[in-house]
């Protein structure tokens, strides 16, 4: 088995067969902890050696990346830039995930008039989700649940699974029915809206989750 020897963005035909958590890390990006995350809900290959060290395949690595980029618009591949500065003092942040591009953009352009200090993300399923978790860190999550890849039960499983984000703020708006959406496992603590939301029952839930601790 080769030794991965390179953190560089490489083809399928150059890279190494497997890489570190680290090296994944830098190759995609993202925090080692990202990764670790990754990992754990399936979205990258990887064993572990007698040792206890994660080995994960290159090849799903790269096609992370292809898929990454993808994600976030288009273009190169390359690490997540560091938070503006009125991100980092003062602002909070929203995701907002829907496989619907008008109800992302009526919940951008209402939740825009509300006057909040935050920063609102945008996510058309739970793996560009996850993506945008790893990259930004938000305080409250309003997701979809039926989305094409990964949905959004299974993005929440993931979350909740992991303590990094086990207590981060998450608000669930969906178009099945409450026993439907129970039946299938969603958290009894979780909020949920059918949709359409009412806005002015959202608002509170999101200002509530956006006071400072």
């Amino acid at each position: 088995m080769k030794t991965a020897a390179t953190v560089a963005p490489v083809s399928v035909s150059e890279a190494p067969e497997f890489c570190s958590t680290k090296q994944a890390a830098e190759m995609i990006g993202v925090s080692h902890r990202t990764i670790q995350l990754w990992v754990e809900s399936g979205v990258l290959h990887a064993w572990k050696t007698a040792g206890g060290h994660r080995r994960i395949t290159t090849a799903s690595v790269l096609k992370l990346v292809d898929q990454r980029r993808e994600a976030i618009g288009g273009g190169a591949a390359t690490p997540a830039a560091p938070a503006p500065a009125d991100a980092e003092h003062g602002k909070r942040k929203l995701l907002i995930v829907d496989d619907d591009a008008t109800m992302l953009r009526l919940y951008e352009l209402e939740m825009s008039g509300w006057g909040l200090p935050v920063e609102l993300i945008k996510a058309s399923n739970g793996f560009e989700a996850l993506i945008k978790i790893g990259e930004s860190k938000p305080d409250i999550l309003i997701s979809d649940l039926n989305m094409p890849g990964m949905d959004g039960f299974r993005m929440i499983r993931t979350l909740r699974a992991d303590p990094a984000y086990a207590e981060m703020a998450i608000v669930v708006i969906s178009g099945l029915d409450q026993a439907t959406v129970a039946s299938m496992g969603l958290p009894a603590d979780i909020p949920f809206f059918s949709k359409p939301a009412s806005f002015a029952r959202l608002r509170p839930l999101v200002e509530g989750a956006l006071e400072p601790a």
